[in-house]
């Protein structure tokens, strides 16, 4: 009679060919209020980013361990900042940043407003305000031999030395 022992190694690679459950979408109704614009979403920083075409305009957040920063953040610029706070009274810089104030605005969960708030940043984004949204800088297009402010130059390269001693096998 063949003695059978349990393989640890043998269960973990059935344990992983289990499909992964996902956390729940943060906010959901954010998505649907987008949805005729074919959104797509990627995960940063443990949040749901929102992006509509080549820009991100959005990013979903509810975490209960730091629920400081939760809700809907706007992609946007310092310079439209006070022309969004008249739309959004409770819209603040993100502290979890570190910086006073951010490009980044939240629109957070706490507030009384929250729903109707993020729902008025949907009509925003659905209607194209300038003032929300931006290019991530990996897909803007740069024009070659140009270097954007404070990037260092980068350095020539050099020809390769030979090899003196190595004979081919």
């Amino acid at each position: 009679m063949a003695n059978f022992r349990h393989n640890p190694s043998l269960a973990s690679r059935e344990e992983s060919l289990l499909p992964k459950t996902r956390k729940p979408i943060p906010h959901a109704f954010v998505l649907d209020a987008l949805a005729s614009l074919s959104p797509y979403t990627r995960p940063m920083f443990g949040c749901l980013a929102i992006y509509v075409n080549d820009k991100i305009v959005l990013i979903l957040r509810e975490k209960p361990a730091s629920p400081d920063d939760n809700g809907v953040w706007l992609a946007t610029t310092v310079e439209h900042h006070q022309s969004l706070r008249r739309e959004f009274p409770n819209m603040r810089s993100i502290r979890i940043l570190g910086k006073p104030v951010t490009g980044w605005q939240l629109l957070p969960s706490d507030a009384d407003d929250f729903e109707s708030a993020a729902m008025r940043a949907c009509e925003l984004v659905l209607a194209g305000d300038y003032r929300i949204g931006k290019v991530p800088e990996s897909r803007r297009v740069r024009v070659s031999g140009f270097k954007k402010v404070g990037e260092p130059a980068k350095k020539p390269k050099r020809p390769k030395a030979a090899k003196a001693g190595r004979k081919k096998r």
